[in-house]
């Protein structure tokens, strides 16, 4: 039997979440930590009973209570962006953003002023976007196969709901300085391309705001390495359970005979 795969066109000139890497570019790698800690604002608001947002999912006791916890999946929702100390040019192509499965891909996103998005649809319902708070960005459908345009208007953080899917969130950050950004790995690696030497402040940004400490790098002549890895949130202790007294367990019995 045959098996058959959607295809998508992508418009030509498209950015897959990119920047412009000259030939003078340099990369500034590191690692973030902590990201366990991170609660994305949506599960906030599930746990509120007005919200009715029932789980049937019992947690299983010989699973680590780090764990059994939500945390973020970081190679979408932690972005990491290298801001210089200058203004930088706004990307001549558009960045696209894909729709699928309830969520945006990314999920938070750090770019310059004026950075043009398509938002794909890749689901095979309709979606309907919007800006809270956002008059260029008001209430629309989007269907199957089909994209949405649209660009960050000024500077600030801006927050990309759906009528049809509310638990379907996304955040763009705009900032005059941003010369480069990246995603981590699932052990939290990241590399940033930045366009030439100089100075630079790496920060990571979590749900339209900024996590973890400022990092200043100093890009001379080649690739930066941070040493020390850059801990965005602070991680709950787990609860230890004190082990069991077999003897005071059997005296306790013996009198209760």
């Amino acid at each position: 039997m045959k098996r058959r795969f959607a295809r998508f066109a992508w418009p030509a000139g498209l950015a897959l979440l990119a920047v412009a890497s000259p030939a003078a570019a340099a990369k500034v790698k590191g690692k973030v930590t902590g990201w366990y800690g991170l609660v994305n604002p949506v599960w906030e608001e599930s746990r509120d009973a007005k919200k009715h947002g029932y789980t049937f999912r019992e947690a299983v006791p010989t699973v680590g209570e780090k764990f059994r916890r939500a945390f973020p999946h970081i190679p979408k929702e932690l972005c990491i962006a290298a801001i210089a100390a200058d203004k930088q040019p706004t990307p001549k192509t558009a960045t696209l953003i894909r729709i699928g499965g309830g969520r945006t891909t990314p999920v938070t996103i750090v770019v310059t002023p004026g950075t043009q998005f398509q938002f794909l649809n890749t689901d095979p319902f309709k979606h309907r976007l919007f800006g809270v708070n956002v008059q260029t960005f008001q209430p629309g459908d989007t269907i199957k196969g089909a994209h949405r345009d649209w660009a960050a208007p000024s500077v600030g953080s801006f927050e990309i709901r759906d009528e049809a899917a509310p638990s379907l969130r996304m955040w763009v950050i705009a900032d005059p300085n941003v010369a480069g950004f990246s995603y981590p790995s699932s052990k939290g690696e990241f590399n940033i391309t930045v366009p030439a030497d100089g100075a630079y402040t790496i920060q990571a940004y979590f749900a339209g705001k900024k996590v973890g400490p400022a990092v200043p790098v100093d890009v001379k002549s080649g690739d930066v390495e941070i040493k020390e890895p850059i801990k965005v949130a602070e991680e709950k202790k787990e609860k230890k359970e004190e082990p069991k007294d077999k003897d005071k367990d059997d005296k306790s019995k013996g009198k209760n005979k």
